[in-house]
């Protein structure tokens, strides 16, 4: 099942709508043929930092904790790499 792709302006009005509080997310998904849970982020994401981007609805600790795994990553590589050396160096 492939994912739908709605334009940045389309979700704008969606969120703008139901900000209005004349409708609730179950009678928008029936007008538009949207599930209500999509429509629920788009309204939390817009509405915390006019954006729809979820780089920029991520918390100061989840930036934190990718940035974290990622040099997990590195580290252990680094790791492997020097433990492969030294068994190479062992060698000769």
């Amino acid at each position: 099942m492939s994912r739908k792709h709605y334009e940045e302006n389309f979700k704008k009005q969606i969120v703008n709508i139901y900000n209005q509080g004349n409708h609730t997310y179950r009678s928008l998904s029936n007008e538009y043929g949207i599930s209500p849970s999509t429509m629920r982020q788009w309204v939390i994401r817009y509405n915390n930092t006019q954006s729809f981007d979820v780089e920029d609805n991520r918390t100061d600790k989840e930036k934190r904790l990718i940035e974290l795994e990622k040099r997990v990553k590195q580290l252990e590589m680094e790791n492997d790499i020097l433990k492969q050396a030294a068994l190479l160096l062992g060698r000769k």
